[in-house]
């Protein structure tokens, strides 16, 4: 009687095995497979399942969000906003009439607040996967077959799964300077620039790109003294030059000291603890020297391709970067179901981007018509002022040849702007000069982050600056600004400037 229970119950768990085994291989007999669960990943991914199709999503990070949400843009964003409402209460309330005495800084408390928004959003997306439900693989991924991905589970168990497509959705790392070491503690790329314990009393940033000046502005705010070294004659990366201009005299009044035409050419460990860097003119190629508690190098970001079996597979990478995926105009490689998209591909690192053609490709695959308008593709600085552009900038035209119009309005002269304490900035719009249809939009400001959008929406649907002039917007509103440089664009000149 007993040997008959344990025979029924072997039966029963054989039963169960193979059960769950049929499971698992039905589950992998997908309509598309995604490497990376970044926001060009998780967005192709849950709308692809809302097409209808059979998809996993394939993710060795651990959480879900990829580097913009696990220590990039969310995180970054977090330590932005609570390092500026520190700031301001310890130097700007007072002159609001409202006076907070005794300010101190909770360093602990702030990066908490940043990781529980890190921790919600990454949830949030798990949360997207299981309404949507798109199949949740934690794992690395190596393209195997035109059709086939080998996934490396986190305890290093193997197994393959099999999709109609495969796309590569594996963002980007760090770019690093040869020789110079990131140890994520006192030398760092943006991710140890999220995590310091302590505020550094000097700080030298490498790059005056986004990251540089965004991470140089938190630190600044929370009372070290940051210095920014660039290569270039100016900040702020591809920004319309009279920008970029103006955009660092503020970041120069707030306290950052910028050392323009430098680079970084040295680091040395002292037994002090402090950092002995040198940095060389370029000008004379006279090298400097000084100490400093913490290093950030954010000199800018690389694909992510390598591991992934693309030499194996022989796809081809552009000839320019050879760590770019080649793709076409429906972002296939040329090994036809194998699709890439986001960083990995040529076009702006950001990662609305990645999100964009994430969703075009979904669409392309299910049949659809799947569209990216490149040109109409905002870039952002979430600084004080923020800084946002979209669109040509006046060198790029003045490349091309075109013949343009510009207009530009103040936010001194803006209502809203200067009832708010916050007037620093301006709004510069560039048209056609025959057509008058507008070409580029660039904002420094307060929300101009949020305003670009209304820039974004104009160049996608082709419209005037003359369009935006007559449209009647709310009174008192930062988004004045914006149609009255479009009234000084068109002609039809602006009313309170």
């Amino acid at each position: 009687m007993l040997q008959r229970s344990f025979r029924l119950v072997a039966r029963k768990q054989r039963r169960a095995l193979a059960y769950r085994a049929r499971r698992y291989f039905c589950a992998q007999q997908l309509d598309a497979a995604i490497i990376g669960g970044g926001p060009g990943g998780y967005a192709c991914a849950i709308k692809l399942a809302q097409l209808g199709l059979k998809t996993t999503c394939i993710e060795s990070r651990g959480t879900l969000g990829g580097t913009c949400l696990n220590v990039g843009c969310i995180p970054s964003k977090a330590l932005l906003h609570n390092s500026h409402l520190y700031h301001e209460a310890k130097h700007d309330f007072a002159k609001r009439g409202i006076i907070c005495d005794n300010v101190q800084l909770d360093l602990k408390k702030l990066m908490s607040l940043k990781a529980e928004s890190v921790t919600g959003l990454t949830k949030g997306i798990e949360g997207l996967f299981k309404k949507n439900k798109v199949i949740y693989t934690k794992g690395k991924g190596k393209i195997t077959g035109a059709n086939t991905v080998e996934v490396t589970a986190p305890d290093g168990t193997l197994s393959t799964i099999s999709a109609k497509h495969l796309i590569i959705a594996t963002g980007s790392d760090v770019a690093r300077i040869p020789g110079i070491e990131l140890d994520e503690k006192d030398i760092v790329s943006s991710t140890g620039a999220l995590e310091f314990e302590t505020v550094p009393e000097t700080l030298l940033v490498v790059g005056a790109g986004v990251i540089g000046l965004e991470m140089g502005s938190v630190w600044n705010r929370l009372g070290s003294k940051v210095t920014v070294v660039e290569f270039l004659d100016h900040i702020g990366g591809a920004l319309d030059r009279d920008h970029a201009k103006k955009f660092e005299k503020f970041l120069t009044k707030q306290g950052l000291d910028f050392q323009l035409k430098h680079g970084l050419k040295t680091i040395e460990k002292q037994s002090n603890g402090k950092l002995k860097v040198g940095v060389e003119n370029q000008a004379d190629k006279t090298v400097n020297y000084a100490e400093y508690d913490k290093v950030l190098v954010s000199i800018g970001r690389v694909p992510f391709t390598e591991g992934l079996g693309l030499e194996d597979m022989k796809i081809n990478m552009n000839d320019k970067n050879k760590r770019q995926i080649a793709v076409n105009e429906k972002w296939q490689t040329n090994v036809p179901s194998i699709y890439a998209l986001g960083d990995c591909i040529e076009g702006a690192m950001l990662a609305h981007k990645a999100e964009e053609e994430g969703i075009a490709v979904a669409e392309i695959i299910a049949g659809k018509p799947g569209h990216v308008n490149y040109g109409a593709i905002p870039g952002v600085i979430y600084t004080f002022p923020e800084v946002a552009c979209v669109g040509k900038t006046e060198e790029e035209l003045k490349a091309e040849g075109v013949a343009y119009n510009k207009g530009e309005f103040p936010f001194m002269a803006n209502s809203r702007a200067r009832c708010n304490g916050d007037a620093d900035g301006f709004v510069k719009v560039l048209a056609d000069k025959t057509t008058d249809r507008m070409l580029g939009v660039h904002i420094i400001g307060p929300n101009a982050g949020e305003m670009i959008a209304e820039g974004v929406i104009a160049l996608e649907y082709g419209a005037s600056s003359e369009d935006i002039a007559r449209t009647c917007h709310a009174h008192p509103t930062l988004s004045e600004a914006f149609k009255e440089a479009c009234m000084n664009c068109c002609g039809m000149k602006a009313i309170h400037f």
